[in-house]
């Protein structure tokens, strides 16, 4: 099967403010490749969390979308958590990275696993207390991050939501290397990515700030999200374009 299409920004060493500038930027480039309708009622905005919330919340504002958090949660190798051995997703959806984990003694693999699945469970209580999961059967899916490296934890969310039968995945993110891209692009039904640096070395370095995201900064967003479609339903102010004679 070939790949689906991967919607790229034309300047690929593209830099962020932040993660609201990056989701504000997401948002409208969903609009103008005619990914997502405005105010459509079909369409949900995943975060993941938690640098993906802040990036998601300014998505659904611009699209008028429903939002909501997947919890994902990376497999990090024992001593060296930053190399992603796979990523665990709800509904017990694990991505493998094979060729790193199988250098891992199966003990010491477990151990991860059941450390990580204790840290996703705990993280969505916290964030989502006793409110139940979007139905996403049907719906059109939007995953979002602030940015992907190995895409590890993004190809977890996506075999977490493809479980739940939605008409479309797309996987929206400010920034990350052609080859973690082209992998999400063949288990994604689309993918908009605005900057794909040659050299890339790490998502924090696109970002002028790249501020650890907290807990309370995912709830407060979530709490916010059901404002989104309303906001995007009021008229806006246009702004007057002025030209020189």
């Amino acid at each position: 099967m070939p790949p689906h299409p991967v919607h790229q920004h034309p300047r690929p060493t593209e830099r962020f403010a932040d993660r609201i500038d990056a989701g504000r930027r997401l948002g409208l480039e969903l609009l103008a490749e005619g990914l997502v309708t405005q105010q459509d009622g079909e369409t949900v905005v995943l975060g993941l969390p938690r640098g993906g919330v802040p990036v998601a919340a300014e998505v659904a504002r611009a699209l008028g979308a429903t939002l909501d958090v997947l919890v994902v949660r990376k497999l990090g190798y024992p001593n060296q958590p930053e190399l992603a051995m796979g990523a665990l997703a709800p509904g017990d959806a694990r991505v493998l990275n094979a060729e790193i984990a199988a250098s891992v003694p199966s003990d010491a693999f477990e151990r991860v696993v059941q450390r990580e699945r204790s840290e996703l469970e705990r993280r969505q209580q916290r964030y989502r207390g006793s409110l139940p999961s979007l139905n996403l059967q049907g719906k059109r899916v939007v995953l979002v991050d602030d940015g992907v490296a190995t895409g590890a934890t993004m190809r977890a969310a996506i075999a977490s939501v493809r479980r739940q039968a939605p008409a479309r995945i797309i996987v929206a993110v400010p920034v990350g290397p052609a080859d973690s891209l082209a992998q999400l692009a063949r288990e994604a039904d689309d993918l908009v990515c605005l900057s794909t640096p040659a050299q890339f070395g790490a998502i924090s370095l696109w970002y002028d700030d790249f501020t650890q995201v907290q807990d309370e900064a995912v709830t407060t967003a979530l709490r916010n999200g059901p404002a989104w479609a309303k906001i995007a339903a009021e008229p806006q102010p246009v702004a007057r374009v002025i030209r020189p004679p």
